[in-house]
C-alpha cells in the first residue's frame, strides 16, 4: 500500500507541475500567479482528501465522491496539459511549413488557445459522468475444430471487475446482472474483483446466488486480488451458502456428451515475488487432468495465465485486472503498456484469450473504453 500511495503522489505531483506550466501559458503576471496558486490549493487538497478516501474512508459515500471530483479534476488537468502541448506543437509546425509570415505574438497564442480548457473540461465531465456508466455489449465467436452439435453455439456471459464500493453499489450490481441475463447466455464467467467492500460482501453473493438459475449451466466465479486485499476468509464464507461455481485452481465438467466442456479457474498469485511460480503451480492444479479430448474454458484474474493456459491447448481463456486501461482511442489502450495482455482479444498458441475492459473501478472515469458486457459463442472452426 505504502508502494501504492508513492507512486500516486509521484504521478500527481507531476500533473500539478505541468498544469502550472501550461495555465501559465494563458495569461500573464498577478493573474498567473493566481491561477498557479489556485491551481496548487485545489490539488494538494485532492491528493489528501484521496489518501483519505484510499485508507480509512474506503467505502463510504464521502470517500467515494471525493475520488469522483479528484478523478475529473486531474484527469481535465491531464487532458489540458495534453491540449496545450499539441497546440504549441501545431503552432511550431505551422511556423515551418508556411511560406507566409505567422503572428507569433503572445496574443495570437492565446486567442487560438483560449477554447483549450473548456475542451478539456468537456471530456473530463464526459469521462467522468457519463462513458463509465455506459455499457457496451461486445460478441466473439470462438472456433473449435471438430465441435459436436449439442455444444455448437454454446454462449458465456463474462463480467469483470466489478468493484462493489464507492461507484458501484447492490442496485447497480442487480441492474447488471438482469443485463447479462437478458442475453441468453447458457454460462456466465465472472473473472475477478467483484467483492470489493467488506460491508456489502455477503449481501453480494446472495444477490449473484440469485441469478444462477436464469443460466442453464450456471455461474462461475474466480477470485481477483481485491478479493484477497478485502479478506479471503469472509468472501469464501459468503460463497459457500451459494450454488455459485467457485473453483480454486481446479475444475468441473460442466457438459455432457462426444465433446465435453470443462470450465478451470485458477487463483490469483497475490505474493507478487512468487507470480510467476504461483501461475505455473495454479495452472497445472487447475488443467492437468481435463481430457485432451474436451473443450477447455480457464477463468483466470490476471491475464499472464494466457501464456501458461496455451501449454494445455485451452480453447478460451478469460481475464481481467487491468480494466483495458480505462483509457483509449479508436479501442486501443493509450496508457502505458505495464500489462503485456492490455484489452480485448489476443491469439496465443491455439488458445484465443480475452482481457475484458471491466464493469466498475476503484478510479471513476473511462475515455474511450467503456464498461462492458462480453459475450463469446462456440462455433465450428
Amino acid at each position: 500500500m505504502l508502494k501504492f500511495f508513492v507512486i500516486l503522489i509521484l504521478i500527481l505531483t507531476s500533473i500539478i507541475i505541468l498544469t502550472q506550466k501550461c495555465a501559465g501559458m494563458l495569461c500573464d503576471g498577478k493573474r498567473q500567479k493566481q491561477i498557479k496558486r489556485a491551481v496548487l490549493y485545489i490539488d494538494v487538497l485532492l491528493i489528501g482528501g484521496m489518501v483519505f478516501a484510499f485508507t480509512i474512508g474506503h467505502g463510504n459515500f464521502l470517500a467515494g465522491l471525493i475520488l469522483h471530483i479528484a478523478a475529473m479534476v486531474f484527469m481535465g488537468q491531464i487532458v489540458f496539459d495534453g491540449l496545450i502541448l499539441c497546440f504549441r506543437l501545431f503552432k511550431w509546425f505551422q511556423r515551418r511549413a508556411m511560406s507566409s509570415p505567422v503572428d507569433e505574438s503572445r496574443r495570437s497564442f492565446l486567442k487560438g488557445a483560449s477554447m483549450l480548457p473548456i475542451g478539456a473540461a468537456v471530456i473530463a465531465l464526459y469521462g467522468g459522468l457519463v462513458e463509465k456508466n455506459a455499457t457496451v455489449v461486445r460478441r466473439f465467436n470462438v472456433p473449435v475444430a471438430g465441435i459436436s452439435e449439442d455444444i455448437n453455439g454454446f454462449t458465456v456471459v463474462q463480467l469483470s471487475d466489478i468493484h462493489l464500493g464507492p461507484f458501484m453499489n447492490l442496485e447497480d450490481l442487480d441492474s447488471l446482472m438482469q443485463k447479462a441475463t437478458e442475453l441468453g447466455g447458457d454460462m456466465l464467467a465472472i473473472t475477478g474483483d467483484l467483492f470489493d467492500d467488506k460491508r456489502i460482501n455477503f449481501q453480494a453473493a446472495k444477490l449473484v446466488d440469485s441469478y444462477v438459475e436464469k443460466f442453464k449451466y450456471g455461474i462461475v466465479y474466480c477470485r481477483g486480488n481485491h478479493e484477497h486485499l478485502r479478506g479471503i476468509q469472509a468472501i469464501d464464507i459468503a460463497l459457500s451458502g451459494t450454488s455459485i461455481k467457485y473453483l480454486v485452481n481446479s475444475f468441473e465438467k460442466i457438459t455432457q456428451g462426444e465433446l465435453p466442456i470443462y470450465v478451470a479457474e485458477v487463483d490469483y498469485p497475490i505474493k507478487r515475488e512468487e507470480f510467476q511460480f504461483l501461475q505455473e503451480a495454479y495452472t497445472e492444479m487447475a488443467l492437468k487432468d481435463i481430457p485432451e479430448k474436451s473443450v477447455k474454458i480457464l477463468l483466470a484474474h490476471h491475464p499472464d495465465f494466457f501464456d501458461s493456459a496455451e501449454k494445455y491447448n485451452v480453447n478460451l481463456a478469460l481475464a481481467g485486472h487491468t480494466h483495458g486501461g480505462q483509457l483509449g482511442l479508436f479501442g486501443v489502450p493509450i496508457v502505458p503498456p505495464i500489462f503485456k495482455y492490455m484489452r480485448g482479444l489476443y491469439k496465443v498458441g491455439n488458445t484465443l484469450g480475452y482481457v475484458h475492459a471491466g464493469n466498475g473501478s476503484w478510479f471513476p472515469f473511462r475515455f474511450g473504453c467503456p464498461p462492458e458486457i462480453a459475450v463469446f459463442t462456440l462455433t465450428d472452426g
